[in-house]
């Protein structure tokens, strides 16, 4: 019994094999054969697989061992091969004991191992290459944020097509700074001024009367404005008198019938009320009486120019033609030609009854324009000239228009006083240049 004990105990320890072995060897040193197995319940032992799970309890035979002993040998094989696939050196044991320590021992963390980065080593000849490497690589990522979308590109083509694509810069100039220091120039105030007179033209603006005159016509009209503009040429008076006066005219056939009798009676109290008020020393009414041949006599022109007065409410500070041709002609940077050429056209207009559709501003600014297409001043219209005048080209060829016509017909025209005036050295001999025929046939949507 005490080696049965003995037996029991050192199997629940050791592995198979070293108990089997221990077991011989005590019974051939007590010298006596072993017993027949009396309790087979009792010889049994209690064997951990490889895993530590408990196998079910048999009897232990040589049949037994060897399986057993087989077992231990396989598992230990697939240990060692699974601990070198795993990097780690093999270990080398025996039996289930190197089964058991294999199982034990904790598996190895995995160890994420940095690629080392690669050192480039930039000689002088290729430092300048990597330079331009880098450049065209920053240029790849700005030309990939600034990728066109759907929008920009048909906003690009509108501008394309538009002609805004590729727009210089407004390049205005500054017509008042020569006059700073004038204080009759109002520099402060001028821009205030005009922008009143661009309101106040509207107010003033005449209509289409000549409807409503039975006896007078277009022609007759400009047979008065032919005589009130020589007139003024032997008064020698201002320009300012000669554009208010025709004004005066103008305003008082709109509201008043008038005979052809007292069309010039009408002309001559205008004169002189616009004398009074433009010039210094304004002519008599006995000038006026003497140019006229003594067809009206003195009391006549007072008469009428009382008559005008009420007609007009007194209300003589009004926005002539004139007052934008002097702004628009400094606007042009002109020189004295130009400005000879434009008040030639600006006549040529104000003669014209078919020219009092277009605003005062309109046609000073077309005056303008003519002008400098006659004189081949280019460029003919620009930035400076868009902004103080408010016009654009195609909104001033309408008027342009008609002004070309006016010169075309000058030489031919039976009235001739304003072609004589400007065809004259001290003019400049404007009047004979060759009429800008090319706007005639501008489109107005250029």
């Amino acid at each position: 019994m005490a080696s049965r004990n003995v037996l029991q105990q050192q199997n629940i320890g050791e592995a198979v094999p070293g108990a089997l072995k221990q077991k011989n060897m005590a019974a051939a040193a007590q010298g006596r054969n072993r017993k027949a197995l009396g309790d087979i319940g009792n010889n049994v032992v209690t064997v951990r697989g490889v895993e530590g799970k408990p196998l079910p309890q048999r009897p232990i035979t040589r049949s037994f061992c060897a399986q057993l002993l087989a077992n231990a040998q396989a598992a230990a094989e697939n240990q060692k091969k699974s601990l070198v696939v795993n990097g780690d050196a093999p270990i080398v044991a025996k039996g289930a004991l190197a089964v058991k320590a294999a199982a034990k021992k904790p598996a190895h963390k995995k160890v994420a191992v940095k690629p080392k980065p690669d050192v480039i080593e930039i000689s002088p000849g290729t430092e300048e290459q990597v330079k331009e490497n880098k450049q065209k690589k920053k240029a790849g990522d700005d030309s990939s944020l600034k990728k066109a979308t759907l929008t920009s590109t048909l906003t690009a083509r509108s501008k394309a097509a538009c002609g805004l694509s590729h727009k210089p810069k407004v390049q205005i100039v500054d017509i008042d700074a020569v006059d700073v220091n004038n204080e009759l120039a109002v520099v402060e105030y001028v821009e205030d001024i005009y922008n009143f007179y661009k309101i106040a033209e509207n107010e003033s603006r005449i209509h289409d009367y000549m409807d409503s005159q039975p006896e007078i016509t277009e022609r007759m009209r400009a047979i008065l404005i032919d005589w009130l503009i020589e007139v003024h040429h032997k008064f020698e008076l201002s320009q300012e008198t000669l554009y208010l006066t025709i004004n005066i005219v103008d305003r008082y056939l709109a509201v008043t019938t008038t005979s052809r009798r007292e069309l010039q009676l009408v002309g001559m109290s205008a004169m002189l009320i616009a004398s009074k008020y433009e010039e210094i020393w304004a002519p008599e009414v006995n000038d006026f009486v003497c140019i006229s041949d003594k067809a009206y006599s003195h009391e006549q022109v007072l008469g009428m120019e009382k008559r005008i007065l009420g007609q007009l409410e007194w209300y003589l500070t009004v926005p002539t033609p004139y007052v934008f041709l002097v702004r628009f002609i400094k606007a042009a940077v002109s020189n004295a030609q130009i400005e000879n050429m434009v008040y030639f056209l600006a006549e040529l207009g104000l003669m014209n009854y078919a020219t009092n559709i277009y605003c005062p501003s309109m046609i000073a600014a077309s005056a303008v324009y003519v002008a400098q297409h006659t004189l081949n001043c280019t460029p003919f219209w620009n930035d400076t000239l868009k902004l103080h005048t408010g016009f654009s080209e195609s909104q001033l060829l309408g008027c342009a228009k008609l002004l070309v016509s006016y010169h075309m017909e000058a030489p031919e025209h039976k009235l001739k006083v304003i072609y004589k005036k400007y065809s004259r050295p001290e003019r400049g001999a404007v009047a004979l240049q060759p009429p800008a025929k090319s706007l005639l046939a501008a489109s107005l949507y250029e």
